[in-house]
């Protein structure tokens, strides 16, 4: 039974295709479409696999495009907790424009969940034994009340497991009022959390620690991007700096990132160290188009650049 556990309120279909060019009003000629289960728990469970780890994913999944959703999982030799729900797990869809080289977005609401339904998944998530990391990531569907955040902060702390949250908004703001253990924003996330527009990389550091000093959370890794990361806990600071790579698409880094970072923590290293080999996933994530998550190659390659530097 795997050690870490991936919270996804809000799973998709990502379909990814090419085209020659984006044209309105024209009808356009795709490549084969790649199917993969996404959404943020989803890739961290992904991502944890192609590092050599195991992670096992909760979700909810319904309709026929649920089933499939839950096909392709199993496909990747992740290990499902499905909740069954009766709306359409949603379905996102990644154009590439060959032409321009752009890559376009779609991404698609989520169904409306039920209490009962939110509720069931917290329930299904009680016997589960052996749990050291507990990862909830991504968007949150409608439907979900602050009783979901607190009653997954207590689990946590019932079972002596460290809870990781990279999620936006008022996810956020409600997962950090329970308390949790990490916490992996951007600088976006941040400032809103803060209260500001905007944060400068100077001012990171004293605002991060006041919702530390305030017992939101223990330790806070700031994404910054191509950039890297910044770690900061109640006595620590360290700035790790990305290595200048080709980036082919940004899809799936952050998901790598928190991937990197949970399994070096799993595998009892510090948390520099741990930083250091998310922002190396993070990284290595770029390197691949579309949709694809990191590999562990480029990714124990790119930690040792940092490593070293």
């Amino acid at each position: 039974m795997s050690s870490i556990i991936t919270i996804t309120l809000n799973p998709a279909i990502d379909k990814s295709v090419t085209v020659p060019s984006l044209v309105p009003d024209k009808k356009m000629r795709c490549s084969q479409p790649i199917f993969e289960p996404g959404g943020g728990g989803i890739n961290v469970a992904r991502a944890v696999h192609k590092l050599g780890g195991e992670a096992r994913a909760a979700y909810f999944a319904g309709g026929y495009t649920g089933k499939f959703f839950t096909q392709l999982l199993e496909k990747e030799g992740i290990s499902p907790l499905v909740t069954e729900i009766g709306g359409h797990t949603r379905e996102n869809l990644v154009v590439l424009d060959k032409a321009a080289n752009q890559q376009y977005r779609f991404v698609m609401p989520g169904p409306v969940l039920k209490e009962s339904e939110w509720r069931s998944l917290l329930t299904g998530l009680e016997d589960l034994p052996a749990i050291s990391y507990i990862v909830f990531s991504g968007s949150v569907p409608e439907g979900i009340e602050p009783a979901f955040f607190s009653g997954l902060s207590a689990w946590a702390k019932k079972i002596k497991a460290r809870l990781i949250v990279d999620s936006s908004g008022i996810a956020l703001r409600q997962s950090i009022a329970e308390g949790v253990y990490l916490i992996k924003p951007n600088l976006g996330e941040l400032s809103g959390l803060a209260g500001k527009e905007r944060i400068e990389l100077h001012e990171i550091p004293a605002i991060a620690r006041r919702f530390i000093t305030g017992k939101q959370c223990e330790v806070i890794i700031v994404s910054m991007g191509a950039t890297g990361a910044m770690l900061i806990t109640r006595e620590d600071v360290y700035q790790v700096t990305a290595p200048l790579v080709e980036r082919k698409s940004t899809v799936g880094a952050g998901d790598s990132m928190v991937a990197g970072i949970v399994m070096s923590l799993l595998n009892g290293k510090s948390l520099r160290s741990a930083t250091e080999y998310g922002v190396a996933a993070g990284t290595a994530a770029t390197l691949n188009p579309g949709t694809e998550l990191c590999r562990l190659s480029d990714t124990e390659n790119i930690y040792r650049r940092i490593h070293q530097a």
